[in-house]
């Protein structure tokens, strides 16, 4: 979750309410705790007079703009999120289709299986098999249902790959 990955503008910010959640948490900690924290640092730094070889100070100073800049970040993603829950239920051609928040089986011409779960720009982890919906694997999933094949571009040349399986998370129960 980095400025690195950002998406144009024009794009909007899809958003799981877990992953909006979690970016309100960081924005609250930054807030309330470290950018306070690094603040007494700087005060205090500043106070023992000499401030061009207070290392003490210019750290601090760095960490604070770099906290800054989060917050302006995160502070910019929450407010485009627009937030899709994937275990909303879906009904008719929606229940079996790709879209945000599906969890996907695909085999690629070799027979390899593969199983992605498309989230969110700032809440995918592709170590966890996540993958962000503006991905090219995502994009060409969309839409497709269970026996669709699809034409992924890759880096080696356009290979077709085979939906073995759509699935959402199942329905929050009220407790």
């Amino acid at each position: 979750m980095n400025d690195a990955h950002a998406e144009p503008a024009a794009f909007k910010n899809y958003i799981t309410p877990r992953g909006l959640q979690r970016l309100r948490d960081e924005l609250r900690f930054l807030l309330t705790r470290e950018r306070a924290a690094v603040t007494s640092v700087v005060a205090w730094a500043a106070a023992n007079g000499d401030r061009s070889e207070n290392a003490d100070y210019k750290y601090g100073k760095r960490r604070l703009r770099q906290i800054d800049s989060r917050i302006r970040f995160l502070t910019r993603r929450i407010d485009a999120a627009e937030v899709v829950d994937p275990q909303t239920p879906r009904s008719g051609r929606a229940a079996t289709q790709v879209f945000f928040g599906a969890t996907v089986t695909y085999a690629n011409a070799s027979g390899d299986e593969r199983t992605i779960t498309i989230k969110g720009i700032d809440e995918a982890d592709s170590l966890a098999g996540e993958v962000s919906w503006v991905s090219p694997i995502a994009r060409a999933l969309l839409k497709a249902r269970e026996g669709d094949e699809v034409r992924l571009a890759t880096p080696g040349g356009v290979e077709t790959i085979e939906v073995l399986e759509v699935r959402y998370p199942a329905p929050a129960r009220d407790a």
